[in-house]
């Protein structure tokens, strides 16, 4: 197994590749620049079978339509957040005046709502519902290969912001301390927005973590 990522648009989004055997991959939150997302996919030779979301905010599935339509991929979400494909409000994009309206043209192929262990084509994994930065917040633990994919839900030195609609920093800290606070030290965590870190670094040095922040 191999992870591939990319950073995409203007708010710096972490787009990742899971990689398996023969090359065949998920790609999690194509949210922008989808000709940069095509350009990792044909010079790693990656061979997609799915788009999977970690949650529906704008910056993470600005580039599904286009990525969708090229490789003929299922989408997997959540379905607390289906309608957050269609409405920009709910998004975020139309909070946004400079910018156009990220609208999705189908819905999810497959919903991703039972917690635990899970499996999409070759890959299987725990996956975890931790709301509080958007509703439908979803985790996927690879623990067998001590990484997790958790997109803004907790970061390097940083947790997920709460004060959007819908937000709620009891419940993201709740979660965080439910099912990212007990894996092993050395577990890598990749977030939707800069660098990976571990659950130990994240223990020592995150202020939200610590109680040097509230």
């Amino acid at each position: 197994m191999e992870l591939l990522a990319l950073t995409v648009g203007k708010i710096e989004e972490n787009c990742y590749f899971l990689v398996g055997e023969n090359r065949d991959t998920i790609i999690f939150d194509p949210g922008a620049e989808p000709d940069e997302i095509k350009d990792v996919i044909e010079v790693n030779n990656l061979k997609p079978f799915a788009i999977v979301l970690t949650h529906a905010h704008y910056d993470h599935i600005g580039a599904v339509n286009e990525i969708r339509a090229t490789y003929g991929v299922p989408l997997y979400q959540s379905s607390i957040e289906k309608d957050w494909l269609v409405d920009p409000m709910q998004n975020g994009s139309g909070r946004h005046p400079e910018m156009e309206d990220v609208i999705i043209e189908k819905p999810a192929d497959f919903y991703l709502d039972t917690m635990g262990t899970n499996q999409i084509g070759e890959f299987t994994f725990d996956m975890q519902h931790i709301p509080g930065h958007s509703p439908g917040s979803l985790v996927f633990l690879f623990k067998e290969s001590g990484f997790g994919i958790v997109g803004d839900v907790i970061f390097q030195g940083s947790v997920g912001r709460t004060d959007f609609p819908y937000g709620s920093h009891e419940s993201l800290m709740e979660g965080i301390n439910n099912h990212i606070l007990p894996l092993p030290g050395d577990f890598v965590l990749f977030p939707g927005h800069g660098e990976p870190t571990t659950v130990q670094q994240e223990k020592d040095t995150n202020p939200f973590l610590n109680g040097r922040m509230r």
